[in-house]
């Protein structure tokens, strides 16, 4: 996948190359203390809308017990998001994949139960099948405000849903070597997670149309590449002293070091509808910083190619998800999607079997096998279609399906 022949098992000079003996040819303490497990927290925070259950319609104005009686139930774990349609829930710092998701099933439950007591569901989609985006309304907080006046027409459009995973890399000059060299990955497993192909009622054509209204906000996209923590530091600095921004969390790219914690916080994925997606997309990143981390061990690392190149491969993730092709720029030339994730399994396998998360990362291949959410979305629409439904019937139907999904907690195979 990134090597010149095109195959991620052992490293060879042609894609992986020899770290050198500079600045990072000695390993920390930090890189040699300890497991893996001990250094690899994860956190996962996602994004849902809120859904009238009489219409399927969004919650343009959800009644403000709602959210008081989930900070009841989950203090500090389920928060308001930008509009008053969404809501957020928030894991704990969790030590194995098995917390995670007894956390997200947890929160899930807790927002579904509240919800419903007002006619209300959740529906973890990236995008609803059919809300226009006139018609919502920010949720009144100060920092809410100001993006709001900021960001103008562009803010007022933001109808759409994240998966977020936190992986903790303490070392600071390291987060920033990793992510780098995981930037390579992040097409990859924007396409196992895409859950946005409708927007405004109409089939948008892509599989995360989220992306293309993200994209519309400054500070997108691919991070910039990064030596150091201090050439990170120096950009955010001088970004706040022009008034640019007003904290590095305004730095909205597809991963990033978070400006609250010390972790790598993935970003560019779609909010899954099940929560074993979930998961398993967590699983897979966390082991690829693992699997990446095991190769600096040993004075190599993954291949840095130009953002030119990996932009390329975000947009056919973004596009056709995990139905059509990336390509694999060791063997310069596009590869079946479901080729490359047998091969980011077997990248992993050392890592998930030593963090116990083997299984999650298989299920990449049940994802597959049974469709994206974004996949599944579009059978439903068009089975509902060729079964006599009219169009809003239809959409309706999607949001049904994603209702249901998004409290199915069926371990699947």
């Amino acid at each position: 996948m990134g090597r010149t022949a095109g195959t991620l098992l052992p490293p060879h000079a042609g894609g992986i190359r020899c770290a050198g003996a500079g600045r990072d040819g000695c390993v920390t303490s930090f890189l040699s203390g300890g497991s893996v497990a001990e250094d690899f927290t994860i956190g996962i925070e996602e994004e849902h809308l809120l859904v009238d259950r009489a219409t399927g319609a969004l919650a343009i104005d959800p009644p403000a017990a709602l959210l008081e009686e989930c900070d009841t139930l989950a203090v500090g774990q389920i928060n308001p998001e930008f509009l008053k349609c969404q809501i957020e829930i928030v894991t704990g710092v969790c030590r194995d994949m098995g917390e995670a998701r007894a956390d997200l099933v947890r929160l899930r439950s807790a927002i579904a139960d509240v919800a419903g007591k007002h006619n209300l569901a959740p529906i973890a989609a990236s995008t609803h099948p059919f809300a226009k985006w006139s018609e919502q309304k920010h949720t009144d907080r100060e920092r809410y405000d100001r993006l709001a006046k900021d960001l103008a027409g562009v803010a007022r459009r933001l109808i759409i849903c994240g998966l977020h995973v936190h992986v903790g890399i303490a070392d600071e000059d390291l987060r920033i070597d990793l992510m780098n060299q995981v930037s390579y990955f992040l097409p990859h497993l924007l396409a196992l997670s895409t859950s946005s192909p409708f927007w405004q009622g109409e089939e948008s054509g892509l599989h995360s149309y989220r992306l293309s209204v993200f994209d519309s906000l400054p500070r997108t996209g691919l991070p910039e590449r990064l030596e150091t923590w201090g050439e990170y530091q120096r950009l955010v600095n001088r970004l706040l002293q022009a008034g640019l921004i007003e904290d590095a969390t305004k730095l909205w790219w597809d991963i990033r070091p978070s400006a609250r914690y010390p972790t790598l916080e993935l970003r560019i994925t779609d909010v899954c509808t099940r929560v074993d997606d979930s998961i398993t997309v967590a699983a897979l990143f966390r082991c690829l910083l693992a699997a990446l981390l095991r190769l600096k061990q040993k004075n190599q690392r993954w291949r840095i190619y130009a953002n030119t190149l990996i932009d390329e491969n975000r947009w056919l993730a973004q596009r056709y998800g995990a139905e059509g092709k990336l390509v694999d720029f060791g063997k310069g030339q596009a590869v079946p999607y479901a080729a490359l994730v047998e091969e980011l399994i077997e990248l992993v396998r050392e890592e998930a079997v030593q963090l116990g998360c083997l299984a999650e990362v298989e299920r990449a291949r049940g994802i597959l096998s049974r469709g994206t959410s974004a996949q599944r979305q579009l059978q439903v629409y068009r089975a509902a279609l060729e079964s006599g439904a009219d169009k809003p019937a239809a959409l309706r139907a999607v949001v049904d399906w994603l209702i249901a999904e998004t409290v199915n907690f069926q371990v699947p195979n």
